[in-house]
């Protein structure tokens, strides 16, 4: 990470924008090939965990208690990250008296189509599951895999054969993890160097209160998630910040969640938490559960108001808070989801669409604080549910 940035800063400041866009195309094909990796084995690896872990389960009124308790903490932490970002964005006031040049590009790489409910539901059943898988839809996968396990833990004597089956599916695709992992400093230099060499320190200074207020809101978040973990863990925390010490580290430098995925299942399972509701909590969490980019979308939208002087009132405030909750839910999968809902929202308030074009200068920066942010709370959710069940171990004296 320190050498990809010390080869950005020299790279910014001695090649002209020419050789600089050619270095960062050339290192997009290290970054490039780490993350086709990672999701080469996202889609069988969520399946067999998933499969595994429910059919250990104690059949499908268990799996409908679990459930139902995830969910409840995924709409208590997506609150809590939502009315965070409302407040913290009021007290920071990063787009107040901001001097930005007016914005310039276009905006049709980002496209929004209303939510629907309908949509969204059919959206949740796979068509194909060798469609989804393709697609590494990882929604669709968990439900497929919600059916499966449960008709597993159904059937008398739970099919042993394809229990043993699924298990060593996962065991085998754990050890390849491990071999694309071998790649991890490669891949985090890559991106930090070119990240680091196209956008130059000067643009952190143009934005120095929008990306220092964004990133002290979501250090104030993580202390909250911490806190309640270590509640959770009767105060016993310092497994759980060593086991996802690294997970963050590799999502903050790649600025996705996806790739630290298969080490944030291993590292969670390391410590004692239940392997049946790891894989469990996890894929769900990584549909339901983004508090990083849940806080993004408050705190984005209002720092595009304040740039415009435009005031908007508690009620529309409250209501902006509730919009996001449901759409940010229906774009699990979409690619830079938090910007397509930002996107979706700016008319419904008469907040000009051309504001999210001041967003998407720094967005890259952003979204590694939110991607590593999505970690943590997805490891706390873990946590809670593990507590919530009396799953979890006695904590070492």
């Amino acid at each position: 990470m320190v050498l990809g940035v010390l080869a950005g800063l020299v790279a910014n400041s001695h090649l002209d924008p020419a050789q600089i866009k050619s270095l960062a195309s050339g290192l997009s094909i290290v970054t490039d090939l780490f993350l086709r990796l990672i999701r080469m084995i996202i889609a069988p690896l969520v399946f067999s965990t998933l499969v595994a872990g429910i059919a250990h389960m104690e059949g499908a009124a268990h799996v409908g208690r679990v459930g139902g308790k995830t969910l409840l903490w995924f709409i208590g932490a997506s609150l809590l990250s939502l009315v965070m970002g409302l407040v913290l964005v009021h007290l920071f006031q990063p787009g107040a008296g901001l001097s930005l040049a007016p914005p310039t590009g276009e905006l049709g790489a980002i496209t929004a189509a209303p939510f629907s409910l309908k949509d969204f539901l059919t959206h949740l059943v796979p068509a194909s599951i060798v469609d989804a898988m393709a697609k590494n839809e990882i929604l669709q996968i968990v439900v497929f895999s919600l059916f499966v396990g449960t008709a597993i833990s159904a059937i008398p004597g739970r099919t042993p054969a394809v229990v043993a089956l699924t298990e060593q599916i996962a065991s085998i695709m754990l050890k390849v993890t491990g071999y694309v992992m071998l790649m991890t400093p490669l891949a985090v230099f890559a991106a930090l160097c070119s990240t680091v060499a196209t956008q130059g320190a000067g643009v952190l200074f143009t934005y120095l209160r929008f990306v220092g207020g964004f990133y002290a809101a979501l250090l104030m978040l993580w202390a909250v998630l911490l806190c309640a973990a270590a509640v959770l863990l009767k105060g016993h925390i310092s497994k759980l910040i060593g086991a996802i010490r690294d997970p963050v580290l590799l999502a903050f430098s790649t600025a996705s969640s996806e790739a630290a995925y298969p080490r944030l299942l291993a590292g969670l399972e390391s410590i004692g938490l239940p392997k049946q509701i790891v894989s469990f909590v996890l894929p769900l969490g990584y549909s339901f559960n983004l508090d990083g980019s849940m806080m993004y979308c408050t705190f984005a939208t209002l720092f595009i108001a304040q740039i415009y002087g435009i005031e908007l009132t508690l009620a529309q405030q409250v209501t902006l808070l509730l919009l996001l909750m449901v759409t940010s839910k229906g774009m699990a999968g979409v690619p830079r989801a938090s910007l397509v809902v930002i996107y979706a929202a700016l008319p419904l308030f008469h907040l000009p669409e051309t504001g999210l074009l001041y967003v998407l200068a720094v967005d890259h920066l952003l979204d590694m604080g939110r991607s590593a942010t999505n970690i943590v709370g997805n490891s706390v959710a873990t946590v809670a549910v593990s507590r919530w069940e009396r799953s979890l171990a006695p904590p070492a004296p």
